[in-house]
């Protein structure tokens, strides 16, 4: 991959929060990361570490609770419930404490116009609280619908530039000019539907589940093509052959239905339903968890090609390290929510820091009886690893590039770490 520091993705304090009964299941707490343009960024952990929800609520499958989600420099995902539930926390705050200075029942005109000025002063901070909620809540709306308004603003000025010099070209050519201004007409409503958000398309772990049994692979693929305005069968029909020759089907395969395909196939066709909308990124949230170790080179190297011939920038969600690691030029490491390391791939493999990335390390087999017998695992056990009761952690760069979610104890230690294997 060429060095580039351009910037694609930023995830900004991220939260997912899932309610259970009065409680919250916290699938993602205080998440933050970058991706850079035509990098593979690898994300791993044990199930239900978050890894999915993560990549669901960048692509807004899920609504955040909290947390900015930035692509191409545009904020494209805004947590509002963190703001909604403020307002909540606020006027039952504001509740109580009115009912209880109303309960004195005071007798004492000094004291009823006391009680009168902090029921007044309450109910000022409350408003205020209200009102400065719900303009967040608005901009974060807003901020959508703008960024989608200004990405079909660009679309339509390109086009005009483009087909200005084509209309220029073809003047004289009565024929050729109504071509062109037929096909311009067409691009210019595509344009008008299109949204920055399906830049990023993601690919599924389950090859069954998210393939809809009633359609075809042709309905399947073209989807996308059709809710973005496109008309055009002859151009569809093209459109999806030639995806289906690039992830490694054939066109005969275009009127078949999902069942009467391997799991291997049809993954493909959940690679090619993404590919099919030339997006700039891809996250592939464990696209070879449900294949076979055959399939899953075939399917990884698959993703290797399109990547260097579509100038793709993909997020690979995996359990499987040594995968992670052949594939990604980053890995972040997710433990219950948290991202508790992120480093170059050769970088966290080297000098692991977090107790947990050492035990994930510590857990991949390799093709080595002997040293298989002889190969101590390590156990992670947070309670016992970290004290937090005092000094509580944060994720902190502990050498260039390379992150760690500690304390400031912990913090002095990694440093030390680091220092001695670079000298060593």
């Amino acid at each position: 991959m060429e060095n580039n520091n351009e910037v694609l993705l930023k995830v900004e304090n991220l939260c997912q929060y899932f309610r259970l009964g009065r409680k919250d299941l916290k699938a993602v707490d205080n998440v933050s990361f970058e991706i850079k343009k035509g990098e593979a960024f690898g994300l791993v952990g044990e199930s239900g570490c978050g890894k999915t929800t993560t990549g669901r609520s960048i692509i807004k499958l899920y609504n955040i609770t909290s947390g900015n989600v930035y692509f191409k420099g545009q904020r494209i995902g805004a947590g509002t419930r963190s703001y909604k539930d403020a307002i909540k926390n606020a006027r039952d705050d504001a509740t109580k404490k009115i009912k209880a200075l109303r309960a004195e029942k005071a007798t004492d005109g000094y004291r009823k116009a006391e009680i009168r000025e902090e029921i007044k002063k309450i109910n000022e901070e409350l408003n205020a609280t209200v009102t400065q909620n719900k303009i967040l809540i608005h901009d974060a709306n807003l901020d959508s619908k703008i960024v989608d308004r200004n990405h079909s603003a660009a679309l339509l000025v390109a086009l005009e530039d483009e087909y200005n010099k084509k209309f220029k070209d073809a003047q004289g050519d009565a024929e050729k000019l109504a071509e062109l201004k037929k096909e311009y007409k067409n691009k210019c409503r595509v344009a008008k539907k299109s949204k920055l958000i399906t830049q990023i398309q993601m690919i599924f772990q389950d090859p069954i589940a998210s393939l809809d049994p009633r359609m075809t692979v042709r309905e399947i693929i073209a989807e996308g093509l059709v809710i973005n305005g496109i008309t055009d069968k002859d151009y569809i029909n093209e459109k999806v052959y030639e995806i289906l020759e690039m992830v490694g089907l054939v066109r005969e395969h275009a009127d078949r239905y999902p069942h009467e395909f391997s799991g291997g196939q049809r993954q493909r066709i959940g690679i090619a339903r993404a590919v099919v909308m030339q997006p700039e990124m891809i996250i592939a949230d464990e696209p070879i968890s449900a294949l076979d170790v055959s399939i899953q080179a075939q399917v990884i190297n698959l993703l290797n090609d399109l990547r260097d011939r579509l100038g793709l920038t993909i997020m690979f969600i995996a359990h499987d390290l040594s995968v992670v690691k052949y594939f990604s030029d980053r890995i972040g490491v997710m433990y219950f929510g948290k991202m508790v390391e992120l480093a170059d791939s050769d970088e966290l493999f080297r000098n692991p820091l977090h107790p947990y990335t050492k035990s994930l390390l510590s857990a991949i087999p390799l093709p080595d009886p002997i040293y298989e017998k002889q190969r101590t695992r390590i156990h992670y056990n947070p309670l016992a690893e970290h004290d937090y009761s005092q000094d509580q952690p944060s994720f902190r760069e502990i050498t260039p590039g390379h992150f760690v979610y500690c304390n400031d104890a912990e913090e002095e230690k990694y440093r030390q770490l680091s220092a001695n294997e670079t000298e060593g």
